[in-house]
C-alpha cells in the first residue's frame, strides 16, 4: 500500500511557488530589497568593526564572536540576520512584496549555524583532525536545510519523517518517529556545542583574568571543562529521552576498568592533577629527566610536554614525573654554573693571568657578576697547564652553547693579546737504525 505522505511530498514538488518567487525577483521592486540587504550588511560590518577596534583583545584565531578578522566570526552573520528580519517586517509597511529577503534569511541562518559550530570547535579543539570533517558535515546539513526551506519542501519532509517509526527505541508504550530521533540528536549536539563554548569562554576570559598562576589556571580549566562536559552529556542524554538511572551499571563497569585495564591511565590523570596542585613542576620550568633536558611547555591531564632547547619535544606520562627522579632547574634558583677548559703552556705566569681571565669573562653578556666567574688550575696535563673557567648565568632557557662560545672567544682573544701559547699535543718519535 502506498504511503499517502509520499503523494504530499510529490505534490509539493510543484514549482509554481518557486516560479512566482523568481518572477518577483525580476520585478523593479526587488531593487528596494537589494538596497535594504546591502544596508543590513553594511550596518552589521560597521558595528562589528567598531566593536573589534574598541575591544582588540576579543579578536583572535580562537575568538568565537569576532574570529581572526571582522567578518569571519559569529557576530557579523547574527547581526545581519536580525537586521534582515527587521527589513522583512518593514517591506509590507512599504506596500512591497517580499522576495529576495525570503531567500536571504535561510541563507543567513545557515551561515550562523555553520559559523557557530566551526568557531566553537576550533576554539575547543584547535589541533583536532576531526574538526574539519565535522565542520563540513554541519555545513552540508545546514545548506541542504536552507535549500529545502526555500523551495518549500522542509515542512513536508519533516511531516514525512514523523510518520516513520523507530521501533527499536520504544519508550514504554510510545514509539518515537525518525523526526523525533533526529530532533533529539540536534538538541544533544546543540547542548554539547554550547557547553564547549562556555568552557572555552571560561578558559580564555574569566580564568585568565583572575588567576595569575599558570599551573593553578591549568588545573582550574581542566576541572571546569570536565564538569561542564559531564553536565552537558547528562543533559543531552536526558533530552534524548534516556533514563539516567539505567546507566548506574556504567559506574561499576568503569570502576572495574579503572582497577584493572585502565589503572595506568587513571594513575596518569591523578598524577597530572597532583603535579598542578602541588606545583612541584610548573609550566615554564627547566627540568631534566632520563637525560632529557628542556622546558615544560604544557601539562595535560595525562601527560606533560617537555621542549628541549634544540626544538625536540618529549611527551612524558605524568606518573613518571611523580615516581621517578626529576631535576628541576627552576624550582629554587634559576642560576646555572657553566664551565669551559683551556690549556696554556708550562711556564705561564698564572698569578698574573687569573685576574685578567676573570675580568675578561665578566665582560661577556649574560655572565653574572654576582656570583662572579672563577678560574682554577684543574690539572697538569701532558701538553700544558689545564685551566677550568667557571661562570654563572641566570637564563638557562636561552641555551648554554651561545654564552659558552662567547666566553671561549673572549679567552682566546686575551691569550692572543698576551702572546700566551695554547700548546698543541706533542709527541717524541725516536728512529732506531738497524744494527744499532
Amino acid at each position: 500500500m502506498t504511503d499517502p505522505t509520499l503523494f504530499s511530498l510529490t505534490d509539493s514538488l510543484n514549482l509554481a511557488e518557486l516560479k512566482a518567487l523568481i518572477t518577483q525577483l525580476t520585478q523593479p521592486t526587488a531593487l528596494i530589497e537589494v538596497g535594504l540587504l546591502l544596508a543590513c550588511l553594511a550596518v552589521s560590518w560597521l558595528i562589528v568593526h567598531g566593536f573589534s577596534r574598541r575591544f582588540p583583545a576579543a579578536k583572535g584565531p580562537q575568538s568565537v564572536l569576532l574570529g581572526r578578522r571582522v567578518f569571519d566570526g559569529l557576530l557579523f552573520p547574527v547581526l545581519a540576520l536580525l537586521l534582515a528580519f527587521a527589513a522583512r517586517g518593514l517591506m509590507p509597511l512599504l506596500g512591497q512584496p517580499v522576495a529576495l529577503l525570503r531567500l536571504v534569511i535561510p541563507v543567513l541562518m545557515s551561515l550562523v549555524v555553520i559559523r557557530f559550530v566551526a568557531r566553537v570547535l576550533r576554539a575547543a579543539f584547535p589541533d583536532s583532525l576531526g574538526t574539519r570533517l565535522l565542520e563540513r558535515s554541519v555545513s552540508w546539513v545546514a545548506w541542504i536545510g536552507s535549500i529545502l526551506w526555500i523551495v518549500g519542501l522542509l515542512p513536508v519532509l519533516v511531516d514525512w519523517l514523523d510518520h516513520i517509526p523507530v521501533r527499536f527505541m520504544k519508550q514504554g508504550t510510545r514509539v518515537p518517529s525518525l523526526a523525533d530521533v533526529l530532533g533529539d540528536v540536534l538538541s544533544v549536539g546543540l547542548v554539547m556545542i554550547l557547553v564547549l563554548w562556555l568552557s572555552s569562554g571560561v578558559e580564555s576570559r574569566f580564568l585568565r583574568g583572575k588567576v595569575a598562576d599558570l599551573s593553578m589556571r591549568k588545573i582550574a580549566v581542566n576541572i571546569t571543562r570536565t564538569l561542564l562536559l559531564v553536565t552537558g552529556a547528562l543533559v543531552g542524554l536526558k533530552t534524548f529521552g534516556l533514563d539516567l538511572s539505567a546507566l548506574s551499571w556504567l559506574g561499576g563497569a568503569v570502576g572495574v576498568g579503572l582497577g584493572f585495564g585502565l589503572q595506568k591511565i587513571a594513575a596518569n590523570y591523578v598524577s597530572g592533577f597532583m603535579i598542578l596542585a602541588e606545583r612541584s613542576l610548573r609550566i615554564g620550568d627547566m627540568v631534566k629527566i632520563d637525560n632529557f633536558e628542556g622546558r615544560i611547555s604544557d601539562i595535560k591531564t595525562r601527560y606533560t610536554v617537555i621542549r628541549a632547547l634544540g626544538g625536540r619535544e618529549a611527551i612524558v606520562p605524568n606518573e613518571t614525573l611523580i615516581t621517578n627522579r626529576v631535576e628541576n632547574l627552576s624550582l629554587a634558583d634559576p642560576q646555572v654554573l657553566v664551565s669551559t677548559v683551556v690549556q696554556v703552556a708550562y711556564g705561564t705566569d698564572l698569578d698574573a693571568l687569573f685576574p685578567q681571565l676573570i675580568e675578561e669573562i665578566r665582560q661577556v653578556r649574560r655572565v653574572l657578576s654576582d656570583p662572579g666567574p672563577s678560574v682554577n688550575l684543574s690539572a697538569f696535563a701532558a701538553d700544558g697547564l689545564e685551566l677550568t673557567c667557571s661562570f654563572w648565568i641566570s637564563d638557562p632557557h636561552n641555551g648554554q652553547g651561545g654564552v659558552k662560545s662567547e666566553v671561549n672567544l673572549a679567552i682566546l682573544r686575551l691569550l692572543n693579546r698576551l702572546n700566551i701559547e695554547i700548546p698543541y699535543p706533542q709527541r717524541v718519535v725516536r728512529t732506531v737504525a738497524a744494527g744499532t
